[in-house]
């Protein structure tokens, strides 16, 4: 029987499950294997994992297309993620949708997608029929930074402030929209917008931090379980590689190379070797079952091209 973990060791195992899983999807990347875009979670892995802890299966998540960490630390299988990616019959959606719209129901999370903000209205949605049908649970919304600049945001903000929806939106906020920093775009501090419409705010500001982000984490969601409305909450994060895509891209000169080493000095999936090494090795051979499942999973005949289609 395994030693049980403490909650840091606990915590420090999810989070570098995820950036394992997104490591070897850069490994894997070349070969063409990956039949989708990726958004790789890789130095925001720590928002996920700090919020995802802190919930239950019955609480439901809706996320952008940067989801990785999210489906991963909410129980999202892994084996169906991979096979997603692969394109492949055994997928989580028949390999259709890839790695921008994953989804796991059992789990809550509802789905991610590709269109940025599209799925803040769509948890707005689901608390307002909780809230009809009596239901108790956390419904949480994500989205990034650059989503705050779209119209439905205010709507949904307004709408959830005035119906006292009970939900929480989760700005993960990585400072950057593609290539723009936020300074480029934004005449606004985010932390007003809530404000305006007289909902809570909450900020976290070194998401590095694996545990004062899962104790901040557990603060907010025991407080609105105790008391259900909406908030929002605003976390500080980076963002390692390039906006889409395996790379690096620091030689396109649209953000400091220091304020990204500043950070990972201070990244314990980087630097705790004796966690590292802990867990490396159990980490590494589900990774390398999932994959050989994926490889292995069945290609949808061209009969499957329509189904499921409304």
């Amino acid at each position: 029987m395994k030693k049980k973990l403490t909650n840091y060791e606990n915590l420090f195992y999810q989070a570098l499950r995820v950036r394992k899983v997104e490591e070897k999807i850069i490994d894997l990347y070349p070969s063409d294997k990956i039949q989708s875009p990726v958004h790789l979670s890789i130095g925001q892995e720590h928002v996920a994992v700090g919020l995802c802890s802190n919930l239950l299966d019955i609480d439901t998540l809706f996320i952008n297309y940067r989801c990785h960490a999210f489906y991963l630390a909410k129980g999202g299988c892994l084996k169906s993620f991979f096979a997603e990616l692969f394109g492949k019959q055994d997928g989580i959606s028949k390999g259709k949708a890839g790695s921008m719209h994953l989804s796991f129901k059992k789990k809550g999370v509802m789905g991610a997608s590709a269109i940025v903000s599209s799925t803040i209205s769509h948890g707005v949605g689901f608390a307002l029929a909780d809230k009809l049908r009596n239901k108790s649970r956390i419904v949480v919304t994500v989205f990034g930074d650059g989503a705050t600049e779209q119209g439905i945001i205010h709507e949904s903000l307004n709408f959830a402030s005035l119906h006292k929806i009970p939900i929480i939106f989760l700005c993960e906020n990585n400072h950057l929209a593609v290539h723009l920093s936020q300074n480029e775009r934004q005449s606004y501090n985010i932390c007003d917008l809530p404000k305006t419409y007289n909902i809570p705010y909450y900020e976290i500001t070194k998401s590095y931090n694996l545990e004062d982000t899962y104790n901040k984490f557990s603060q907010i969601t025991n407080d609105f379980r105790n008391n259900p409305r909406p908030i929002f909450i605003e976390i500080h994060t980076f963002r390692y590689k390039e906006h889409v895509g395996p790379n690096e891209d620091f030689h396109l000169n649209y953000r400091n190379h220091d304020d990204y080493l500043e950070w990972l000095s201070h990244d314990p999936l980087q630097n705790d070797e004796k966690l590292i090494n802990k867990f490396s090795a159990e980490i590494n051979q589900e990774i390398k079952d999932a994959v050989k499942f994926a490889e292995n999973a069945s290609t949808p005949n061209d009969d499957e091209l329509l189904k499921d289609v409304l």
